[in-house]
């Protein structure tokens, strides 16, 4: 697979995303949007592909929000992960894990 940069920030910056953004909390514990993705068989799958790396980071920040969160606290401001530096770390390997499922599904379909 070709070495892969991620997305950083959304595609179209507006005022009502960055605010839904900070509304919603999870950001105030340091986690990125896809850190919050419900786990179905595809992301499962897409989070065993990541890059070790990649695997750690994502790992390190579930469980400082995790320990934030049973300690009833939230960082600093200015360690909160901002709208703009959300990185869409798991997109390919997941957009990759769905067209692999559709293919798989259309062969099966065919036999």
């Amino acid at each position: 697979m070709a070495q892969y940069v991620p997305r950083v920030g959304p595609r179209v910056a507006s005022a009502f995303g960055r605010f839904v953004y900070n509304w919603s909390g999870f950001n105030q514990y340091g986690l990125y949007r896809e850190d919050i993705l419900y786990e179905d068989d595809d992301v499962k799958e897409a989070i065993r592909r990541l890059p070790p790396k990649v695997y750690d980071e994502r790992n390190y920040r579930i469980i400082r929000a995790l320990q934030l969160s049973m300690s009833k606290t939230i960082l600093p401001k200015e360690q909160w992960t901002k709208y703009e530096e959300d990185v869409k770390y798991l997109e390919p390997y997941l957009e990759e894990v769905i067209r692999e499922r559709k293919e798989k599904e259309a062969w099966l379909k065919e036999k």
